[in-house]
């Protein structure tokens, strides 16, 4: 159900909300490229192996 907004409060309480969102998605994709190559390298070490 959706959150009826009501007055200022609200908003800059959705807008903080948002922000914090936006910050954690910022840090999680930078761990995720951080991450990305290097669970390929050791696929690809896995597969050389096998």
């Amino acid at each position: 159900m959706p959150r009826i907004i009501i007055g200022r409060q609200s908003e800059a309480s959705d807008l903080k909300r948002l922000k914090e969102a936006e910050s954690e998605l910022a840090k999680l994709k930078r761990m995720y490229s951080n991450l990305a190559p290097e669970n390929r390298a050791l696929k690809d070490l896995i597969e050389k192996k096998l």
